[in-house]
């Protein structure tokens, strides 16, 4: 048996609480990891209150990334060995001392790196990687807003973008989270409590990518906001899914509205992106030229502070549970 936080019923933070769970088995082609930093994230809590289900077949338990030991391997596994040091991208589980996950969603930890740190790395790099170089097209030289600039996304954004040669801007929600947006990379970062970000980004010739997490009214704020020929990537929605859109401006300037969720997609898509990760940006990582933004730390057993710290939006950067 293994400690764990399970999701007692749907609703807010005080529902996480401590259980025992049968540590467990690994299939074929998966590992399991001796966990010793869980990272928090934003669809942990959506699945925390009931809006965001696992997929058939992952664990019940949240948490999408961790880092630790691997200490068992399933058939077919010859990439790793029992005593390996990684972070992994999890179908779920990660707030356990023991998960499962496949082989191929394993990363080693960075040169320079703690467990900690590393355990901040798989889910954002993951989604950012596959959003905005994958799927957005970024290339060097291009405009490149992100939303959220201060979150563990946003950080992650501003730094690979900026490390890739793009000119990168950002929005956050006060004047200290606009300066470390700014320390990280970001050319211009604009507070949408009191700055029209539609207003900035023309006055800079438009976005040529938006990454955005906010939805709501800020869809067509956003296709505003765009260069001609732009793209706007679209990966959550935290003022909601749904509004009215006039496609006339799509149409006449060329843009492109697309978006992905990463929990649902295929093990062999998330294979790929790891192994792109590896090539391209774990280097800049063991070089010191990117590196996870941590915000706080709370043992295993508080992870319903962990999730309050981060439904503040208080945090910037990573929170991690120590597992």
């Amino acid at each position: 048996m293994m400690q764990a936080v399970e999701i007692t019923q749907p609703g807010g933070p005080e529902v996480l609480g401590l259980t025992e769970r049968p540590m467990p088995e690994p299939s074929h082609d998966q590992v399991v990891i001796k966990v010793a930093y869980a990272g928090v994230n934003r669809p942990d809590a959506l699945q925390r209150a009931g809006l965001y289900n696992p997929p058939a077949g992952a664990s019940d338990l949240p948490g999408l990334e961790c880092a630790g030991e691997v200490v068992a391997l399933g058939a077919g596994v010859t990439d790793w060995t029992v005593g390996d040091q990684v972070c992994a991208l999890l179908p779920g589980g990660g707030y356990a001392e023991y998960v499962a996950t496949p082989a191929a969603h394993c990363l080693p930890v960075p040169r320079g790196l703690t467990l900690a740190q590393a355990a901040c790395l798989p889910e954002t790099f993951f989604t950012v990687w596959s959003n905005v170089f994958m799927r957005g097209g970024l290339q060097a030289g291009e405009r490149f807003l992100v939303h959220g600039g201060s979150s563990g996304i946003g950080t992650t954004a501003i730094q690979l973008a900026h490390a890739f040669g793009a000119r990168v801007f950002a929005t956050a929600g006060s004047d200290e989270k606009c300066a470390a947006c700014v320390a990280l990379g970001a050319e211009a970062a604009f507070n949408y409590r009191d700055t029209d970000f539609v207003a900035e980004m023309k006055e800079h010739g438009g976005a040529d990518l938006i990454l955005d997490m906010v939805g709501g009214s800020y869809i067509q704020r956003n296709i505003n906001a765009l260069a001609d020929d732009g793209r706007l990537v679209q990966i959550a929605f935290l003022q909601g899914p749904k509004v009215e859109l006039n496609m006339v401006q799509m149409m006449t300037r060329r843009l492109t509205l697309t978006g992905s969720t990463l929990r649902p997609q295929s093990d062999l898509a998330k294979a790929r992106i790891a192994k792109d990760l590896r090539a391209k940006v774990w280097p800049l990582i063991a070089a010191g030229k990117v590196a996870p933004v941590m915000d706080q730390e709370f043992a295993l057993g508080d992870a319903a502070k962990a999730h309050a710290r981060m439904e503040s939006s208080a945090h910037i950067g990573k929170i991690v549970l120590k597992v």
